[in-house]
């Protein structure tokens, strides 16, 4: 069996957030794709806060922030006039409060050059031909057969991520169906230069009895997409039929020129009922198939990547192996929403029947005006509101004195400002968890203090100092508590308000690497929080953090 505990096949922005995360959490991975190098084609555009904030643990988010256009809002727009409209950039506790456009390319160079500084790397022209799954026992492995430049090769690992994309191999391979539909259009896109558009980086819908024109701002130009009637060609279209739509859908004066990219598509919803089969985990593309609405389907790989990635990474470090189940339970359900999200938006764009569009149109209107339409449909998209409650790698736990009550098992962990003390300049604790590391976060005076101690002992002696930390936070009303901690690997910061809680009531909390709240406790249910970190040290040499 090969020393690479991990096969990731597929290097697009799914698998290279998987292998980022590996790496950054010290598991080697091997990275395969059947593509010559990077892609080219800028298929996903907008990056919302969720994927935003994992591509921020990796530490490639800066890179994107510097080149990407905010997008402001979103407007909708029928027979020439503006029927709703909602405003970007006003979400609250993320550092990424609005949408970002970046072409995929940018993302996926971003990830690339991550990867390689975290000493991975990809074998290009490498394609996964057959897969072989060997289930039963605790020695399940996978058998792959690579072929590159017309030589074989046979690995057999303990775990494969697969984020091949559509027409996934590997899905195909263990059996998995690829279930949903296909819309019964063909869609059109182009990217160049927009003369005439609006300064504004607004995303315009059109919605006419012919078909739909969104026109989206670039950082260097604009995308415009349309809907026609299906047909059997699959050529881009030209920018002269490109330029044709523009007239007969979009408000007028706007003219198509120097085109770099254009493409004739179909468009599907479709999601897999199962995402693992035994040591295959699927991801991206390979699991769920999105409607170009929203920009989802980049989003939603995203966050597979990260998640599967953190999950192996604790399971070969010595963690429970049932933590895999939670990746089934907690992605699929967030697949299946963007999905339907996707495909509610394009199935309203689509309407046809002057009764049915004139329902949608005095709804949006209604929406838009109460402001509803913003307050639902942004935490949709950004995708920062999931509820894992239910997942089996959460603990439900009864109300622990002084906890706060935003700091839920299953949700992300609220924010709160901190002052560092000791081990740290981050000023808030989203800036401690934005490292991807697992947390036990301890609050209170000085017997909290000891806690955070031993828990930072146990941590050194199992050698996973480079994966998971801890932060003692004292309260803000007390003074500055005196523990031994010299020699300790302890991270120490005080509460600036009374976010976290009140002095007289101390308590422990497991943060997981993606920022999730898994379980709390009072310190005396220390030890079940310190037994799901991992036990085993790196398999790879930690690189130092990005973060100080």
């Amino acid at each position: 069996m090969t020393a690479t505990p991990v096969l990731v096949v597929g290097a697009g922005p799914t698998g290279l957030s998987a292998a980022c995360a590996l790496w950054d959490l010290g598991v080697p991975c091997r990275v395969v794709d059947r593509r010559p190098g990077p892609g080219i084609a800028p298929k996903g555009l907008v990056l919302w806060s969720g994927a935003l904030e994992c591509l921020d643990r990796l530490g490639v988010a800066e890179k994107l922030t510097g080149t990407a256009l905010p997008l402001a809002g979103a407007s909708y727009w029928s027979k020439g006039r503006r029927i709703a409209g909602v405003r970007f950039g006003g979400l609250t506790g993320t550092a990424f409060p609005g949408p970002l456009c970046v072409p995929q390319p940018v993302t996926e160079r971003a990830l690339l050059e991550r990867l390689t500084e975290l000493g991975g790397t990809v074998e290009w022209e490498t394609e996964a031909t057959a897969v072989t799954v060997r289930r039963g026992g605790p020695e399940e492995s996978v058998t792959v057969t690579l072929s590159a430049g017309g030589a074989e090769e046979t690995v057999t690992v303990p775990w494969l991520v697969a984020a091949d994309g559509a027409r996934s191999l590997v899905r195909d391979s263990v059996g998995i169906p690829f279930e949903g539909h296909t819309f019964d259009r063909t869609f059109l896109i182009g990217d160049g230069r927009l003369e005439g558009a609006t300064e504004e980086a607004e995303v315009q819908h059109h919605i006419t009895p012919e078909g739909v024109l969104v026109i989206v701002p670039q950082p260097d130009g604009h995308r415009v997409f349309f809907d026609t009637e299906p047909d059997e060609r699959t050529d881009p279209p030209s920018e002269e039929l490109l330029q044709r739509l523009l007239d007969e859908r979009g408000p007028g004066g706007l003219r198509l020129h120097g085109t770099w990219w254009t493409s004739r598509f179909r468009v599907h919803a479709k999601v897999a009922p199962r995402f693992r089969e035994g040591p295959v985990l699927l991801a991206g593309d390979a699991v769920h198939a999105h409607t170009t609405a929203g920009g989802q389907g980049l989003n939603t790989g995203v966050q597979d990547g990260y998640d599967v990635g953190w999950k192996l990474a604790t399971v070969v470090r010595g963690g429970d192996p049932a933590l895999l189940d939670s990746y089934e339970a907690e992605r699929r359900p967030a697949s299946v929403r963007a999905v339907a999200n996707g495909d509610q938006q394009t199935r309203m764009w689509l309407l046809r029947r002057p009764a049915a569009r004139l329902l949608r149109n005095t709804v949006m209107r209604v929406l838009s005006a109460t402001g509803l339409l913003e307050r639902k449909a942004i935490p949709l998209l950004a995708q920062l509101d999931l509820d894992h409650s239910g997942s089996p790698a959460v603990a439900a736990s009864d109300a622990v004195t002084g906890v706060p009550r935003t700091l839920r098992p299953g949700r992300r962990s609220p924010d709160a400002a901190l002052a560092p003390v000791r081990g740290t300049a981050a000023t808030s604790l989203h800036d401690h968890l934005a490292a991807g590391r697992h947390t036990l976060l301890v609050y209170g005076a000085g017997p909290a203090g000891e806690a955070a101690v031993r828990a930072a002992e146990t941590l050194r002696e199992r050698g996973v100092g480079d994966t998971a930390q801890v932060l003692w936070v004292q309260p803000a009303d007390t003074a500055a508590a005196q523990v031994p901690y010299e020699g300790v690997e302890l991270i120490v910061a005080r509460d600036q308000g009374r976010t976290l809680g009140a002095a007289a009531f101390p308590w422990v909390a497991y943060v997981r690497p993606d920022g999730v709240v898994a379980a709390r406790s009072a310190p005396a249910g220390l030890d079940a929080l310190l037994a799901r970190l991992p036990s085993r040290e790196p398999l790879t040499a930690p690189v130092p953090s990005l973060r100080p």
